[in-house]
């Protein structure tokens, strides 16, 4: 399998835009610092560094050699304390002095300039020692008869506060990124509202509240994101005035068979023709329903467990044995007749055809998910998906649809989705059929 650097790094890079807008300003922020701060540190610094030793070593070399013009104890106190009043540096001339056995060189920066420097200016043997104290430089130099000790100010021969350079760079840069996240989260903030928006629009949520706001990009999409949800509507409204004629129009002729058929007598034939009646009236409605998918209704906050018990006690009514059980907080936003009638509809299915039913609400995180189990006869697996086209009908021993018009499960899943959810059917652990209604909270 070739290696594919690429799709490996997206596994690692965040997928929301703030966090790849944000990368997209601190990532090259923080490579011109690194970048600046190893030029500075391997440049500039050096360069300081090498000028100060240059300059302390050759003040060395001068006071050595106006001792060696005149070795005596005058000469050495009248230059040690014009170095200590005009070079801030502590000289000292120790006749019959030698050299510190050993070496403390120590191979840093200040090691390698304050070497280079006395072997080009001071050819005579030296040791330096830049580790003991604090605040100096310990430096001595053999001369004939005695050493040259040498104090000077680390500050005289060494960049220390350079670091102060790296500390305001990093400051600025803190508050750069600060800025830069703040005005960052001013513009990705609408961007969220619009997919929120976009996202309660598909579930059937009310958001009438929206408006749009920031960029001009961000609000023509939010503009066109209004005008898809007014069309909708609109064609919504139009199709519900239609079904709505139609279904006075059908309506009428069924009310003059039921009213010609009680004038008759009772008879078989004639109790027929008032089931057959009865009959088209159910799968007019059935139809209506399916077509028109119950757009008027408002999403208001439900409590599923109590909406289940409703179900429930009504299946029961009605001669099936249903168990409940809820676990979580089971509160969001629904269109509460829609969805009882989803529920409603897997329910009194499962009773049709098993002896015991179970229902069980769970919620995980931002998510519901309502088990439907039975122990009936369950459907095979190749017909699990097809059960849920329209007027699909089975032929086996358990019909989901029996009698009807083969519009009760693709009702169920279709008021499922619109609510942003799904219905999936599977093979019970109790050995039949489970129904699992998915709803994001």
């Amino acid at each position: 399998m070739p290696f594919r650097p690429f799709q490996l790094m997206k596994r690692f890079l965040p997928s929301g835009l703030y966090w790849r807008s944000l990368m997209i300003i601190v990532v090259p922020m923080v490579m011109l610092q690194a970048f600046v701060t190893y030029v500075f540190m391997e440049r500039h610094w050096q360069m300081v560094t090498e000028a100060l030793s240059q300059s302390a070593v050759a003040d060395i070399a001068m006071l050595l050699s106006e001792y060696e013009q005149n070795p005596t104890p005058e000469t050495a106190a009248r230059i040690s304390g014009r170095a200590n009043s005009y070079l801030s540096m502590s000289v000292a001339f120790l006749p019959n002095e030698s050299l510190p056995t050993g070496s403390s060189f120590v191979g840093g920066l200040l090691d390698r300039s304050l070497s280079d420097e006395i072997r080009a200016r001071i050819p005579r043997p030296f040791w330096i020692d830049t580790e003991t104290y604090n605040d100096y430089v310990d430096i001595r130099i053999a001369y004939d008869g005695g050493v040259m000790r040498a104090l000077p100010l680390r500050s005289h021969v060494y960049a220390a506060n350079s670091h102060i350079f790296i500390v305001w760079m990093v400051a600025a840069s803190i508050v750069l990124i600060i800025v830069a996240l703040l005005f960052l989260r001013n513009q990705i903030r609408p961007i969220e509202r619009l997919a929120q928006a976009a996202e309660d629009f598909g579930m059937g949520r009310d958001v009438e509240k929206f408006k749009p706001q920031g960029a001009s990009e961000v609000r023509r999409a939010a503009m066109a994101f209004m005008q898809m949800r007014d069309r909708i509507r609109r064609q919504i409204e139009q199709r519900t005035a239609m079904l709505a004629g139609v279904s006075h129009d059908l309506r009428t002729p069924l009310t003059r068979f039921k009213l010609q058929l009680a004038m008759l007598k009772d008879t078989p034939e004639t109790e027929e023709l008032r089931a057959d009646v009865r009959e088209m009236e159910r799968m007019l409605e059935d139809y209506l329903d399916f077509a028109r998918g119950d757009p008027r209704e408002v999403s208001e906050e439900t409590d599923l467990g109590e909406l289940l018990g409703e179900i429930q006690g009504d299946a029961q009514r009605k001669g099936h044995q249903v168990a409940l059980e809820t676990v979580g907080d089971l509160v969001l936003p629904l269109r509460r007749n829609a969805f009882k009638r989803c529920l409603t509809n897997i329910v009194d299915n499962a009773g049709k055809y098993a002896r015991h039913v179970w229902v069980t609400a769970v919620r995980d995180g931002e998510d519901i998910d309502i088990l439907v189990d039975d122990d009936g006869a369950g459907i095979p697996e190749d017909q699990l998906e097809e059960v849920f086209r329209p007027f699909y009908r089975l032929d086996a021993a358990r019909n989901l649809d029996e009698g009807g018009t083969g519009l009760g499960l693709a009702i169920a899943r279709d008021i499922a989705r619109g609510h942003g959810g799904d219905i999936q059917l599977a093979r019970s652990p109790m050995g039949g059929l489970r129904a699992v209604i998915h709803v994001p909270v």
